[in-house]
C-alpha cells in the first residue's frame, strides 16, 4: 500500500467503526460526506464541506472520533480538519478539539508549606507548572466584525495586542450588555499577544472562577500559592468581573491587581454593566478599574449585523442570498449572539432538512428562537420620536430647510429607521422623509455612522432616540 492510499484506508476503517456506533441516518448525513486528505505520522486530515460542519462534529461526535483514530493509528492519533467552503478560495486547516489552542510555555511558581506564612528568612520551593490560558482561536480577530457599536474596543485591543502592558489601556475595562462580543474582543487580544510573544503568560478566567479558586485555596490554607500562581501571569483576562463577589476574594483581587499592574502586567476586564454601576465592591478596587480605559460596547446597527452575518456565512462555507441576510439582519436586533445563533441554526434546519436557505425558512426559524413578539417599529413612531427629541415639528422635518439642527434630525430619522424597521428599502424611507431619493438615505446613513465615532454628543442623541422607540413599541 502507498503513503497516498494509507490514508484512504485509515478513514474507511474508522468509517467502520462509527457506522457501528450510532444512527444509520446520522452517519448518512455527517461521515459520508468527509473525504480523507492525508496521514503525516499520526496526524489525519479530513475535508469536511463547511466549519458549521466542523462545529457539529465537535459538538456531537467528538469523543467518538478521538477515540476512534486512536484505535485506527494510536495513542498519539490527532484529527485535523481541512474545510473546504463552496465558495471559490483556499481551505482552512483546523484542528480536532480545539488542540490548536495558544499554549503558554511552563514557569516556576513559589510554593510553601501549608502552615502558613512562611518566614521570611527561608528560601521557598518551586513547582514547574504549564499555565493552560484558556483561549478558544474561534475568538481571534480575523472572526471579529468591527462596526460603530465596537470599534473603539477593538481599537484599544489590538494596540494592546502589540504592546500589553505598554499601553494607556491599562486595565482595559469593557462592558455592555451580554452578547455584544466582550469575550471575543478580550479573548481576541490573548490570542494575538500570544501569537506576537511567545514568552507571555496568558490566563483567561471568570470572575466566579477567580472566587471559587480562592475559596478553595482557603480550605486548603494554601492563599499564600494561590496568589504566587496570579503574580507569574503577564497577560490576566478577568470576564464576568461582576461575579467577583466576597470582601475576601476582593481583597486578594485587589493585591494581585496591584503586584501585575505595578510590575507593567496587561489587565482586561469584561463586565456586564460601567465600573461606576458596580454593587457591593471596595472603592479601592472600583478605583483601580477606572486607571486605565473603559470602553461601553453597544447594539450593533443594521450594517454591522449585516457585515457579521456575511462573514459568519462564509465561515460556515455557505452561499446564503443577501435577502436572506437582509431579513436576519433586520428581524435579529438585539446581540450577535442571537444573530450567530439564528444563523446556526438556519443552516442547521436546511442541512439536516435537505432545503434550500430561503426568506421562508428563515422567517420560520427566527420564529422558534425570537418568538412573535415582532415589535411593530414603523418609520411614523420613529419620525414621531425624533420630532419629539429634538422639539421640531413634523413639517420641519419632511421641509427642505437646511438648518443643521432639522437637517441631523432628518439624517437621524433616515438612520433609525434603517436599522429598526423591518424590510423597508432606502428608497421607502427616503419617500416618506421628505422624497428623497435611496441615494440621500444612504449618505444620510453613512454621515450619522461617521458622526457617532467622532461627536460623543452626536453618539448620545442616537442612542437616546434608539431607547425611546423601543420603549416606545413595547
Amino acid at each position: 500500500m502507498t503513503d497516498q492510499e494509507r490514508h484512504i484506508a485509515v478513514w474507511n476503517n474508522c468509517l467502520q467503526i462509527i457506522q457501528n456506533n450510532i444512527d444509520p441516518q446520522q452517519f448518512t448525513t455527517w461521515f459520508k460526506l468527509i473525504r480523507p486528505v492525508s496521514l503525516e505520522g499520526a496526524r489525519l486530515t479530513v475535508e469536511v464541506p463547511s466549519d458549521f460542519f466542523r462545529e457539529y462534529l465537535e459538538e456531537y461526535y467528538k469523543d467518538l472520533l478521538r477515540l476512534t483514530i486512536k484505535r485506527a493509528i494510536g495513542a498519539d492519533a490527532q484529527l485535523f480538519y481541512l474545510v473546504r467552503p463552496v465558495q471559490n478560495r483556499e481551505g482552512m486547516v483546523l484542528p480536532a478539539a480545539k488542540s490548536s489552542s495558544p499554549t503558554n510555555n511552563p514557569v516556576s511558581v513559589p510554593t510553601y508549606q501549608p502552615s502558613g506564612s512562611p518566614s521570611p528568612f527561608v528560601f521557598p520551593g518551586t513547582t514547574r507548572v504549564k499555565i493552560n490560558p484558556r483561549l478558544n482561536p474561534v475568538y481571534c480577530f480575523g472572526n471579529l466584525v468591527e462596526g460603530e457599536c465596537n470599534k473603539l474596543g477593538v481599537n484599544a485591543g489590538e494596540s494592546i495586542s502589540q504592546a500589553p502592558g505598554k499601553t494607556p489601556f491599562n486595565p482595559l475595562f469593557l462592558f455592555g450588555g451580554p452578547g455584544l462580543g466582550k469575550t471575543h474582543i478580550a479573548q481576541a487580544i490573548g490570542i494575538d499577544i500570544k501569537e506576537r510573544f511567545q514568552d507571555k503568560v496568558v490566563l483567561y478566567v471568570t470572575g466566579h472562577e477567580f472566587k471559587t479558586q480562592y475559596m478553595d485555596a482557603v480550605k486548603g490554607n494554601r492563599i499564600v500559592d494561590f496568589i504566587g500562581f496570579y503574580q507569574r501571569i503577564d497577560v490576566l483576562i478577568v470576564d464576568d468581573i461582576q461575579d467577583l463577589m466576597g470582601q475576601g476574594s476582593q481583597n486578594t483581587f485587589f493585591n494581585v491587581f496591584n503586584h501585575l499592574h505595578q510590575n507593567g502586567k496587561q489587565l482586561i476586564f469584561t463586565s456586564d454593566r460601567a465600573p461606576v454601576d458596580l454593587q457591593n465592591f471596595e472603592e479601592r478596587l472600583l478605583s483601580r478599574f477606572k486607571w486605565g480605559l473603559s470602553v461601553e460596547l453597544s447594539r450593533p446597527d443594521y450594517t454591522t449585523r449585516l457585515e457579521m452575518l456575511r462573514s459568519r456565512a462564509q465561515r460556515e462555507g455557505v452561499r446564503i442570498g443577501e435577502d436572506v441576510l437582509s431579513f436576519l439582519a433586520s428581524r435579529i436586533k438585539t446581540n450577535f449572539r442571537e444573530l450567530e445563533g439564528t444563523l446556526t441554526s438556519l443552516v442547521a434546519y436546511a442541512t439536516l432538512g435537505h432545503k434550500d436557505i430561503t426568506v421562508e425558512l428563515a422567517e420560520s426559524v427566527t420564529g422558534k428562537i425570537v418568538g412573535e413578539q415582532e415589535t411593530s417599529v414603523s418609520i411614523d413612531t420613529i419620525v414621531s420620536t425624533v420630532c419629539e427629541y429634538f422639539n421640531i415639528t413634523r413639517d420641519q422635518m419632511l421641509s427642505k430647510t437646511r438648518k443643521r439642527q432639522i437637517v441631523q434630525a432628518r439624517q437621524i430619522a433616515m438612520y433609525e429607521c434603517r436599522n429598526l424597521v423591518q424590510n423597508c428599502s432606502l428608497s421607502t424611507i427616503g419617500a416618506e422623509l421628505g422624497g428623497k431619493d435611496h441615494a440621500t438615505v444612504l449618505h444620510a446613513c453613512n454621515t450619522v455612522q461617521d458622526l457617532m465615532s467622532t461627536d460623543k454628543l452626536f453618539r448620545q442623541w442616537v442612542d437616546d432616540i434608539e431607547n425611546m422607540v423601543v420603549v416606545t413599541v413595547e
